[in-house]
């Protein structure tokens, strides 16, 4: 029998390829989730996603048209192939998030597409600006800029819903010094911020990989200080904090060992956690459990 009478049934067209960004191309909390806040192996729900849902959406499919909010993969091809330091997850957005997204996105987010070199004095009004490198839900972010409006935050993440509640939050606080910047705060860094421009960058709850095969994975290496520090003016802090051990232990001696940056804590060691920085929910319920809290502040050398 031949393979065109083999069946009556004509076979099932494959269906279409959803188009899904790759997991570990090139935060960042980012962030990174450099994506970067947050970011720990147990708090699977505040962590970054590139691939939100809303109800009625494709999965896989672009959720807003170009330039009316975050893009699935601002970068797209046009830089190499190279280890990540964050894991996008998927994460359902809600309405609220959606609309704040489609609202606020034009005026208040960008993309990191690498293309263009930011004017973050003309962005944020001459303010100086700190860069957030991941922020999870972005209650803290909200919480240290209405602390301090006289500072700019140029916040980082890959987590579409985080994204969505910070715009939101921004906006029922009266916040104009946010802004809200998707994708890899490494190519944020490289490729489109200006000698010095930064007055201080922060790096709160990192993904900590714990596993060893992992540990090339962490944010704060010595190849990601010496790209930050021509990016920070002199006299600006680096401010850390992790409640994994070994990774602060690792972070401690990296940043000890780096030219470019001095320990401001007087024995050398880490700081306590200052003022500005809020103790957030999740940290709450970690001390609670017992973990132990560093943060680490070295100015720029």
């Amino acid at each position: 029998m031949s393979e065109k009478t083999a069946s009556s049934t004509p076979p099932t067209p494959p269906a279409p390829e959803s188009r899904v960004p790759a997991a570990d191309r090139p935060g960042d909390a980012t962030a990174g989730r450099p994506s970067h806040a947050a970011d720990r192996p147990d708090a699977a729900a505040a962590r970054p996603s590139q691939a939100a849902e809303v109800p009625g959406a494709r999965r896989g499919s672009r959720m807003f048209a170009d330039g009316t909010g975050p893009s699935p993969d601002p970068a797209g091809s046009h830089f190499e192939r190279r280890i990540r330091s964050f894991q996008p997850r998927r994460s359902r957005v809600t309405t609220g998030q959606a609309d704040a997204l489609r609202r606020l996105w034009p005026q208040w987010g960008l993309d990191i597409d690498g293309q263009r070199v930011l004017d973050l004095d003309a962005m944020f009004g001459g303010l100086p600006v700190v860069l957030e490198i991941g922020f999870g839900m972005g209650e803290a972010t909200a919480r240290m800029a209405a602390a301090d409006p006289s500072t700019g935050i140029l916040a980082v993440d890959v987590h579409t819903p985080g994204q969505g509640n910070l715009l939101a939050l921004a906006e029922r606080g009266g916040l104009t010094n946010v802004r809200v910047a998707n994708g890899d705060a490494i190519i944020l860094l490289r490729e489109m911020l200006p000698p010095a421009a930064l007055a201080g960058v922060r790096v709160y709850f990192p993904d900590p990989w714990p596993k060893k095969r992992h540990h090339k994975r962490r944010l704060i290496q010595p190849e990601f200080l010496s790209l930050v520090a021509p990016r920070m003016r002199p006299g600006a802090v680096l401010h850390c904090a992790t409640d994994w051990e070994p990774y602060a232990e690792q972070m401690l001696q990296v940043l000890t060992a780096h030219p470019d940056f001095v320990n401001t804590a007087p024995d050398g060691g880490y700081a306590p956690r200052p003022g500005f920085r809020p103790l957030t929910r999740f940290e709450g319920q970690g001390l609670e459990k017992g973990h132990v809290v560093h943060d680490l502040l070295f100015a720029r050398a």
